[in-house]
């Protein structure tokens, strides 16, 4: 009985062996066929580095338009009009440092 064991077992071991050689075999045909995945550091990293800083510079534009069009009519107690003139430049700022960060040199005339 302990025989009948140890061989069934060594099929089961055997048998495993050859099912993790083949998983990994089919593991490395999928990422040859999709390139090798996503790493981290390589181009899907950086992009996604330059989107949170296009998306940050963005959003900061018009928060710091908004906060200030805000403090100045509440100085000069105008109503919304210096929010709704700062908030206009916050955008517009907004979106000149996305054409910033995404025009090549020559078309912002650095050379």
């Amino acid at each position: 009985m302990t025989t009948d064991k140890n061989e069934s077992d060594q099929e089961l071991r055997a048998r495993l062996e050859r099912l993790q050689a083949e998983l990994g075999s089919k593991e490395e045909e999928r990422r040859a066929e999709t390139g090798g995945g996503l790493p981290v550091g390589g181009s899907f990293g950086k992009a996604l580095s330059a989107g949170f800083t296009v998306l940050s510079e963005f959003v900061a534009a018009i928060l710091v338009g908004t906060l200030i069009g805000w403090q100045a009519d509440r100085w000069f107690g105008t109503g919304p009009w210096l929010l709704i003139l700062f908030l206009g430049l916050g955008v517009a700022a907004g979106f000149y440092n996305v054409f910033r960060f995404v025009a090549p040199k020559d078309a912002r005339g650095g050379g």
